[in-house]
């Protein structure tokens, strides 16, 4: 009599509740690890924005959209990006805000906001309270 070879069906449902425990466990890091890649998008969309107003604040006496001073005012219009909005506010003579707002695949991000303004002497804050966010 040959013996015959292959796998059994209870060997091969246990191949599968492995890698479905694997895949459980692995996805949700992998997702976290993906966010956490992409807000350095938003730092980088934030402070081209925050250098943008500091050079039109050095040949204007304002932060405040002047029409006496040269040049284009800075927009976040060259700012792009798929996972965050970027939006100025709050301008005035000597003040201005400037946040990054996850959108898309980003939305649900625990990090937040990424806020910056002309105070910030060392660099701009996460709004959020997740861990990680730098």
């Amino acid at each position: 009599m040959r013996a015959e070879s292959g796998f059994t069906l209870i060997e091969l449902m246990i191949v599968v509740a492995v890698l479905g425990i694997i895949a459980a466990i692995a996805l949700p890091a992998y997702n976290d690890h993906v966010r956490a890649g992409r807000r350095g998008e938003a730092m980088r969309g934030v402070s081209e924005v925050q250098l943008a107003m500091e050079r039109w604040r050095a040949e204007c006496p304002t932060y405040a959209t002047n029409n006496a001073c040269p040049g284009t005012y800075p927009s976040v219009a060259n700012v792009a990006s798929d996972f965050y909005t970027f939006a100025i506010s709050g301008q005035s003579a000597s003040a201005y805000t400037v946040t990054a707002t996850p959108a898309g695949k980003q939305a649900g991000d625990s990090c937040g906001n990424l806020v910056g303004n002309n105070t910030d002497k060392q660099k701009p804050a996460w709004s959020g309270t997740g861990s990680g966010c730098n």
